[in-house]
């Protein structure tokens, strides 16, 4: 199964049931070498679902010193592409090395 690191709204049980028809479970981890800031998204969709225009996104900053916290989470195949249908196109999905050794898909920005 697919892993996939979430560090912002993939978390809120709200987006979960609506891409995934059920409740994910985690386990915390972060991302070294990378920073989050906020960006505005317009998708009126996305906006509805989250409850937020603005969403965290992560940048690499090649200081490993740099951390994300979040959470990592099994998905099917099927759920990770329910994922990318949710992320805008302001992000990117990448298979990166985690804080605890594993590697799993991270939506990055795609600037």
């Amino acid at each position: 199964m697919p892993l996939l690191f979430s560090y912002g709204t993939l978390r809120n049980p709200a987006v979960q049931r609506a891409n995934f028809g059920r409740l994910l479970h985690g386990r915390d981890d972060a991302l070294p070498g990378y920073r989050m800031t906020l960006l505005e998204v317009t998708d009126p969709d996305v906006v509805a679902l989250s409850g937020t225009a603005r969403h965290p996104v992560v940048a690499p900053t090649g200081d490993p010193g740099d951390q994300v916290p979040g959470v990592v989470f099994e998905l099917t195949d099927a759920e990770l592409l329910a994922a990318d249908g949710y992320e805008v196109s302001d992000y990117r999905r990448d298979l990166l090395p985690l804080a605890s050794g594993a590697e799993a898909w991270v939506y990055v920005s795609a600037a």
